[in-house]
Parts: structure tokens; C-alpha cells; sequence
């Protein structure tokens, strides 16, 4: 017995005596820390997001997460220490809600949710949808009267992605203004940004593409927009 107690306990006896006192005034330090409330904002992070699904809700609010604890912890907390999480596994096509507590909410050790803001979250979800759709370029600074130039793009057309019904709804993608002011046809301009109006639909591919402009209108009237 005496020399289990030798070899565990008397061992190091100063070294395990001061740890300890430390340890004791850290508790008390921190138990004795005034208790101070602050509010976070931060965005909603959604988790396991079905791949044949897209929220279709314009705008996401964020979440202001008010958390209490001891002073000098909120003190350091910084706006990546506060994770607001909403699971959306198994979900389907429609509007659904879901509730903003402390059980979403993540934060660093002693510091407690208060209250979170807004308590609800509406979101609304449509199936994934695709479409192959006309790439129209738009032309800038041509002369008043002149006669529309005849316009090439390759490639001709371009992958959009996004809600079903948006992706239905639309029915070009367009390019960045291509200015010809100035400049001498035949003219070719690469690495042309395309896009498309409707914020929810989105170009998969590709991320630019090649304009040939030429003088000629034999091909008829252009296949792109003149501003």
C-alpha cells in the first residue's frame, strides 16, 4: 500500500501540488468572471442538401445568435466561433419551415444561447432542372444606320442548371457587351463571359466563349442584341 502511494501519489508531489493549486485559481478565476451578453450574425449553413433539389428562396436572412457566458470567452469570440446549421436530409419539392433554437446553434465552450433570430426559417424547394439553351451576344457602339454585322458564336449554345421551373422559363443566355467601337471587322473576341438574367439559373458550361464579328449581313439580321 505504502508504496502504491509512493509511486502515485508522493511522486512528483510539488509538481502535482502547484498543478493543482492552478487549476483551483483558474476555476475561480472563471467562475468569478462577470457573465456578459453579446449578438453574432452570422450565415446559415445548410447541411446534406438533396442533389436533385434547389432552394428556390431568393432571400436567405442570417441569423443573429444572442449568447451569454463569461466575459473574457466572449471577449475572443469571433464571428467564425458561431455556426447556425439547418439539416435538410429527405426533404421535398415545396415550402417547408424549420425552427431556429439552440440546437442548430454551435458555440465555444461556457458561452449559452440566449435567443436566436429569426426563430423560423422558411425556405421553399423545386427539382433540379437543365436545358441547352442559344447563346445571344451583345453588341455595343455601332454607328447609327450602319448595317448589322453578321455574328458567329462558338460554342453556339450553353448548359444552364437551376430550379426546374426557372430553368423553363428561361430562354437565352446572354454575353458580356462586346464594344465595337473603334474597331476594324472581321473581329474576334475570346474569352467572352456569358450569363443569365434570372439570379437562380446558373451557366454549367462553358464559363466563356468566342465571338467572330464580320461586316457582312448576308447571313441576315444578327443573332445578337444591339445596345
Amino acid at each position: 500500500m505504502m508504496a502504491l502511494l509512493r509511486r502515485y501519489v508522493f511522486h512528483n508531489f510539488l509538481l502535482k501540488l502547484v498543478s493543482l493549486v492552478l487549476a483551483v485559481l483558474l476555476w475561480l478565476a472563471l467562475a468569478h468572471q462577470p457573465s456578459v451578453e453579446v449578438a453574432v450574425t452570422v450565415p446559415i449553413e445548410f447541411q446534406h442538401v438533396p442533389d436533385n433539389l434547389e432552394i428556390i428562396t431568393e432571400r436567405i436572412p442570417e441569423a443573429q445568435i444572442r449568447a451569454r457566458g463569461p466575459a473574457e470567452t466572449v471577449r475572443r469570440m469571433v464571428q467564425t466561433d458561431v455556426h447556425v446549421t439547418v439539416d435538410l436530409q429527405n426533404v421535398r419539392p415545396g415550402e417547408h419551415t424549420y425552427d431556429l433554437t439552440s440546437a442548430q446553434v454551435r458555440l465555444p465552450l461556457e458561452v449559452e444561447v440566449v435567443q436566436v433570430v429569426p426563430a423560423q426559417l422558411h425556405l421553399a424547394f423545386d427539382r433540379q432542372g437543365h436545358r441547352q439553351l442559344p447563346i445571344r451576344p451583345r453588341l455595343t457602339g455601332l454607328a447609327p444606320g450602319a448595317l448589322p454585322p453578321a455574328i458567329t458564336v462558338d460554342p453556339a449554345t450553353a448548359l444552364v442548371i437551376g430550379p426546374a421551373k426557372r430553368v423553363e422559363n428561361t430562354d437565352t443566355v446572354l454575353t458580356d457587351a462586346i464594344d465595337l467601337g473603334g474597331a476594324s471587322l472581321p473581329a474576334t473576341f475570346s474569352g467572352v463571359h456569358i450569363y443569365v438574367a434570372d439570379p437562380l439559373v446558373r451557366v454549367a458550361q462553358p464559363a466563356s466563349v468566342t465571338v467572330k464579328v464580320t461586316a457582312s449581313a448576308a447571313r441576315g439580321r444578327p443573332r445578337g442584341a444591339v445596345e
